[in-house]
């Protein structure tokens, strides 16, 4: 009962948070200076009757609430228009560029969880000692880099001067390990730090000093006490990591020239493709609703008090 109330509230305020985040991306994009017809042209020349037929082709001689409003009435019924550049349906444009997103998210999720959970515990277990600052220490490192400079770090110490992994574009799966590592170590870094606070306020229960006692093996304590207790810190920011990987794969693809939906949205904003750009920003937005709905729900699953409706 206490899920699907939880359910029924988040979904109720994503719908009222999408509309809200539509609205003032088709306005901004209606603000900024510019305009789609320009892109079209390109270097041919402008005459007033071309310009003229291109903003009553695509709606943009009319007052901003009309077009909207025909824009959010299409998109209710699953049809995002037409891009205006490309002159193709922007579901079948997305829909050839979410594979390679959704791979590089997929790799990345994996490196963080395989990287993030073992360094912070170990780091939390020897607090203060030599491994605990090594591991803060680099930790520290990559939260301070962006994206896009560890991907060109990679780029030219692994791709082109030792040659062990591809250049660019996509292929087999080789092509998607640096751009997954670039992607996913200021995660990993994010996810290790809240582990070890997670894990060194775990260790000073008195549940931990007793179990030491009772003589449990360092795994027993780990398996039975540590990993249980800490998730539920780490699950508070597993959203904020997916949005992550959302916001630095515009970066790491453009790097490697991965032909996702992250460069599909930095050619679409330039070229100020407002279908494209909008079914974009709501496909970010539905994505990190979702997963934070899921942590919002893992949470309650895993936490007792919660479930019970006892907090």
């Amino acid at each position: 009962m206490v899920v699907v109330k939880l359910v029924a509230r988040r979904l109720i305020a994503a719908v009222l948070l999408l509309l809200v985040l539509s609205l003032l991306t088709y306005a901004l994009l209606a603000l900024s200076p510019g305009g789609p017809e320009r892109a079209l042209l390109g270097d041919r020349p402008a005459t007033p009757e071309t310009i003229a037929a291109i903003r009553a082709q695509f709606l943009l001689d009319e007052p901003f609430p009309v077009r909207y409003w025909h824009w959010l009435s299409q998109a209710l019924t699953g049809d995002f228009g037409t891009s205006i550049t490309v002159r193709q349906p922007v579901i079948s444009m997305l829909s050839e560029r979410v594979n390679v997103t959704v791979t590089l998210a997929l790799l990345a999720a994996v490196v963080t969880l395989a990287v993030g959970i073992p360094a912070g515990l170990a780091a939390g277990i020897r607090r203060g000692g030599r491994l605990d600052r090594s591991i803060t220490l680099v930790s520290l490192v990559f939260l301070s880099f962006p994206p896009f400079a560890i991907a060109l770090v990679l780029l030219y110490g692994f791709a082109i001067q030792l040659r062990w992994f591809p250049v660019y574009g996509t292929g087999d799966l080789s092509h998607y390990v640096l751009p997954a590592i670039a992607l996913a170590l200021g995660p990993a870094a994010v996810l290790t730090r809240h582990t070890r606070a997670a894990a060194l306020q775990v260790g000073e229960q008195d549940y931990i000093t007793f179990a030491r006692a009772r003589g449990l093996s360092r795994f027993g304590i780990w398996e039975s006490y540590l990993l249980r207790n800490s998730a539920l810190p780490v699950l508070t920011i597993a959203g904020l990591i997916i949005a992550g990987y959302l916001t630095g794969a515009v970066f790491v693809e453009q790097a490697f020239s991965l032909p996702g939906l992250g460069s599909l949205l930095v050619q679409s904003v330039t070229q100020k493709d407002i279908p494209v750009v909008q079914a974009l920003v709501l496909l970010s937005g539905v994505v990190v609703i979702v997963a934070n709905l899921l942590v919002d729900v893992a949470y309650v699953i895993v936490n007792p008090q919660i479930r019970q409706g006892r907090a």
